[in-house]
């Protein structure tokens, strides 16, 4: 049976040029109310994905989100939004573009029909057996993804695609295949709406859910944030308040020594 692009397929809108503003935002927020609903049917083969990394993980394993385009630049974001939120070296969660990071601002031709650059992109960090790549790509046919998952698996590592179409190529070769079918785009075939919602969510479930997994989170909180910012140093003081119920500033010089909330939690009760 041939291969259907769901993803591709017209919208189910037309004459979009003479609708009203008001149409257009009611109908395009009609649809991304369907996300939500596509990825919770995923949710199986996300908590697969994310057992798997966490196991890894914890061996000394890194997770890597590889992509082009759209797909490539949320991968990219969900891995650099680890490092201040979690307070994770950047070298555990990686994004990778094809095009390389040139292609965050810019469109790259042809690089994702590389079929080997994938594979290329991932040596140069030296992968192995303890490493995870989910391979993101809203039709599941991108070339560079492909390459990458099938020579990633061949050597050991866990794969997983998030693709928005079933049984797409990008899922045969990959151990995990995670299907978000959130149907037509409102504009035909621009992925970077309704499939791009889908794999943002996605990628904020496979990260925040291995970082509490890993011990980044206590309770409900950031503990491990970094404080980069007025507003966050702020924040953790009052997470230290909560803690150990010291008054503002005494939580604030004692979490500005110690870097981090749990650090100068940790470090009071020891002192005690």
């Amino acid at each position: 049976m041939a291969f259907v692009k769901i993803s591709e397929q017209p919208s189910l809108y037309n004459d979009l040029e003479k609708k009203s503003v008001h149409e257009l935002l009611t109908d395009i927020n009609r649809e991304d109310h369907k996300v939500a609903d596509a990825v919770e049917k995923a949710i199986p083969q996300i908590e697969k994905l994310v057992t798997g990394i966490v196991e890894r993980m914890k061996k000394g394993g890194r997770l890597f989100y590889m992509g082009a385009g759209t797909s490539g630049r949320l991968g990219v974001l969900d891995a650099s939004e680890i490092p201040p939120t979690f307070g994770m070296d950047p070298g555990w969660i990686i994004g990778l573009i094809a095009g390389g990071d040139h292609a965050l601002r810019n469109a790259v031709e042809n690089a994702e029909d590389d079929t080997v650059q994938g594979w290329k992109d991932l040596k140069a960090f030296n992968v192995n057996e303890k490493d995870t790549i989910v391979g993101i790509a809203a039709s599941g046919t991108t070339p560079y993804v492909i390459g990458a998952l099938r020579d990633a698996r061949a050597h050991g590592c866990l794969t997983a695609s998030i693709s928005s179409n079933p049984d797409s190529p990008a899922g045969e070769v990959a151990e995990i295949a995670i299907e978000m079918v959130v149907g037509p785009e409102y504009v035909t075939g621009s992925s970077r709406m309704k499939s791009g919602t889908g794999q943002k969510l996605i990628c904020n479930m496979i990260s925040t859910s291995v970082m509490i997994q890993m011990g980044r989170v206590k309770g409900n909180k950031m503990v491990n944030m970094q404080l980069s910012n007025a507003k966050l140093v702020d924040r953790g003081t009052r997470m230290v308040i909560d803690e150990l119920g010291l008054e503002y500033e005494e939580a604030k010089r004692l979490l500005l020594l110690h870097g981090s909330v749990k650090k100068a939690v940790d470090a009071y009760n020891e002192g005690k």
